[in-house]
């Protein structure tokens, strides 16, 4: 079935059934999309340019570049940065977690440097006119953390209000998901309010969550995020979870009422079958929809993390992967 048809034959089943649709169980969580050729990625962020063909950017090098014609068949090309920009030596030898998005007549891509397990973490900022390898300039740091910070300054994402305001979530484990104010002139952070933003948190527990992911759907705001333990192949229990806020700085709650800074969330993709610890995603809106774009690790091949693509539908007020 294509793309399509599988979409419309989504939005036609009653909203009271998709609402029993909502992940509850392993079984009730669709396989990725079928995608072919260089698809080992992590962290994966794309975009499709106005000409039809698809860029993604990933974690590990210089960030690493995957593109497609069809959204089915990737082929890798060089990475984003020929050489690696000198600031970056003071957190890491490479980059992660890129967020890839088109602005004011430029592609933008937000991206950190650190080192797995630590909190002494910078978030860069590189821009394009055509979003390829090799073409994107540096801008420098835009937020950092330190050891004596209460959070990581890791995973970032931009995301651009009705209002014209930007604004930058980012965050990993510590005290949890955060959000900045920018500025679109700069693309760092907005001058007239420097205040930091909680918008997720695990206070007891495990303070697993990290990845965040904002979008705009009939008057909500969304924060998708990765919870629990990446990174770790088979053994890997990421997911993914989202709440919902009126306000983009929050509070966000999830299906159930239960607030984000305490520990909530619903449910979007978890492991199933083959398909284990997906999460580092992203969210874009193709001609056929919205899709979630993620890493998942593969049980039928060692635990290697590989392109996870699927639509999302939102009939229900939340989303849900098919």
């Amino acid at each position: 079935m294509s793309r399509t048809s599988r979409r419309a034959a989504l939005l036609a089943v009653p909203a009271a059934l998709l609402l029993a649709l909502v992940p509850g169980t392993a079984s009730a969580y669709p396989n990725p999309g079928t995608v072919s050729g260089s698809t080992v990625v992590h962290d994966p962020s794309m975009v499709r340019t106005s000409g039809g063909r698809y860029l993604l950017y990933a974690t590990g090098g210089g960030l690493a570049y995957r593109t497609s014609t069809d959204r089915t068949a990737f082929t890798a090309g060089a990475d984003a940065f020929a050489t690696k920009p000198a600031w970056w030596s003071s957190y890491n030898t490479e980059a992660w977690a890129p967020d890839i998005s088109y602005h004011g007549g430029k592609y933008l891509m937000y991206y950190a440097v650190s080192k797995f397990g630590y909190n002494t973490s910078a978030i860069g900022l590189a821009a394009s006119t055509t979003g390829l390898p090799g073409s994107w300039s540096d801008y420098g740091v835009v937020y950092t953390s330190t050891t004596s910070s209460d959070y990581n300054a890791i995973d970032p994402n931009l995301f651009v209000d009705d209002d014209g305001k930007w604004w930058l979530s980012f965050g990993s484990w510590w005290t949890g998901i955060k959000m900045i104010r920018v500025d679109p002139a700069t693309g760092k952070q907005y001058a007239g309010d420097t205040t930091r933003y909680s918008l997720a948190s695990r206070p007891t527990g495990t303070k697993a969550v990290e990845a965040p992911f904002v979008v705009k759907r009939n008057g909500y705001y969304y924060l998708f995020a990765s919870y629990d333990t990446c990174c770790a192949g088979t053994g890997s229990t990421y997911k993914v979870k989202v709440g919902r806020a009126t306000s983009v700085t929050g509070p966000y709650y999830d299906k159930n009422g239960v607030a984000l800074m305490n520990n909530g969330g619903t449910p979007v993709l978890e492991s199933h079958g083959s398909v284990i610890g997906p999460g580092g995603q992203s969210v874009m809106k193709d001609v056929d929809g919205d899709l979630i774009v993620y890493h998942y690790y593969d049980g039928n091949d060692n635990g290697t993390p590989k392109l996870g693509i699927n639509l999302l539908n939102w009939s229900s007020g939340w989303p849900v992967a098919y």
